[in-house]
């Protein structure tokens, strides 16, 4: 079984995000990157279980969907690198 490794930008990305919500609620925010994790931890057992990101359009590049949010990835050997977290409704190109 591989690691999940977040990139740096992944990291500000879920940050920001976790800053967004806890302007309304401290509690939800640290319960959304709590599941946040425990959704991208999954992905070491089963890194083919997201679907392959259709505007890359590659084996390897994929994302699975938390909520609102887009959590693209990378697969590389058995590691899986954690690349974004992008509201679905921005327009995203790579």
């Amino acid at each position: 079984m591989g690691r999940v490794i977040w990139s740096p930008s992944s990291t500000d990305d879920a940050n920001s995000i976790a800053e967004f919500i806890a302007k309304d609620s401290p509690h939800t925010a640290a319960l959304f990157v709590e599941r946040l994790f425990e959704k991208t931890d999954r992905l070491a057992e089963f890194p083919q279980s997201g679907r392959i990101i259709k505007e890359i359009g590659r084996e390897t590049t994929r994302e699975i969907i938390f909520g609102n949010y887009r959590i693209m990835y990378l697969i590389e050997d058995d590691d899986v690198w954690i690349t974004a977290v992008v509201h679905g409704a921005r327009d995203w190109t790579p």
